[in-house]
């Protein structure tokens, strides 16, 4: 099971890193904080303080076509916001 899917980087978070030094990420639905934390600081190699997670349940949709009534969902998903300590920096765009 891979924790880690991928960075968040939308303005938001953006703004929220360079300013408060908090990053986020979407993360896998069964990943507890004590499983990211450990995840992070070993892939990126810096402390973490604190970490915060929200749950985001699927949304539904309805869609009415030639054929009659389609039924269909997205799947749920997990952020986790990550505190790091003063001093270290993630940097996302260091392999592009």
């Amino acid at each position: 099971m891979s924790i880690l899917i991928k960075p968040v980087v939308t303005e938001k978070a953006t703004a929220d890193s360079e300013l408060n030094n908090r990053y986020t990420f979407l993360v896998n639905v069964k990943a507890n904080k004590v499983e990211i934390k450990k995840t992070i600081e070993a892939t990126y190699g810096v402390s973490v303080e604190k970490v915060r997670t929200m749950n985001y349940g699927p949304d539904r949709k309805t869609r009415y076509t030639k054929t009659g009534i389609q039924h269909g969902k997205t799947n749920a998903t997990k952020k986790a916001i990550v505190d790091v300590a003063e001093g270290d920096i993630i940097d996302f765009y260091s392999n592009i």
